[in-house]
């Protein structure tokens, strides 16, 4: 009995922090974009890229140490994520058609395998759905605008990140929420 009451008291690792690290990477990087909008290419090139890549490593590793159904679809992601950051960051284009082309299709498969991904799991959907549809949306945005400056990719690119980092960071703060509601329950129990 007494192994049945410390496995029921055991306390699995919070991740709270994740989401809200990775929104307030996301914001810092919009609001960069935002102020710096008249940036070089070059340097919003390397900056998206590393934001790219940094995002790509947590989902490889939400991916591998996470627990549910899609996490397939979060490997797909993230692999996809890092080959356009990897591409932005050795080779910072000349040529914004280029950062056009790689950013709308990363934002249009990132969207769809995150709305795969809402529809598999329960618990985050409504985050997961929302920023799908600002990632779809941005994608469809770029590829659709024939004659986009590196000042409008850079607004359009600020404002996603700025939305998606507080919908992480609100996604985050849920989260340890509900670990503290859950904790509390359990120790209240006899």
């Amino acid at each position: 009995m007494n192994a049945t009451v410390s496995e029921t008291n055991a306390k699995p690792p919070s991740i709270w922090w994740v989401p809200v690290v990775m929104g307030l990477i996301a914001l810092g990087v919009g609001v960069f974009f935002l102020v710096g909008k008249d940036s070089t290419l070059g340097t919003v090139t390397v900056i998206l890229g590393i934001f790219l890549l940094i995002q790509a490593v947590v989902e490889i590793l939400t991916a591998i140490f996470g627990k549910g159904e899609g996490r397939g679809v979060l490997a797909v992601i993230g692999v996809i994520t890092a080959i356009a950051g990897l591409l932005l960051v050795k080779k910072p284009f000349e040529t914004l058609t280029v950062l056009v082309l790689i950013l709308g299709i990363v934002f249009i498969v990132a969207g769809i395998a995150r709305f795969v991904d809402a529809a598999l799991e329960s618990h985050g959907r409504g985050w997961n759905l929302l920023v799908c549809l600002i990632d779809i949306a941005a994608g469809i945005l770029i590829l659709a605008w024939p004659d986009l400056t590196l000042t409008i990719v850079a607004v359009i690119v600020g404002i996603v990140l700025i939305v998606r980092g507080i919908v992480m960071i609100a996604f985050g703060l849920q989260v340890r929420k509900a670990e503290r509601d859950v904790a509390g329950a359990i120790s209240s129990l006899p």
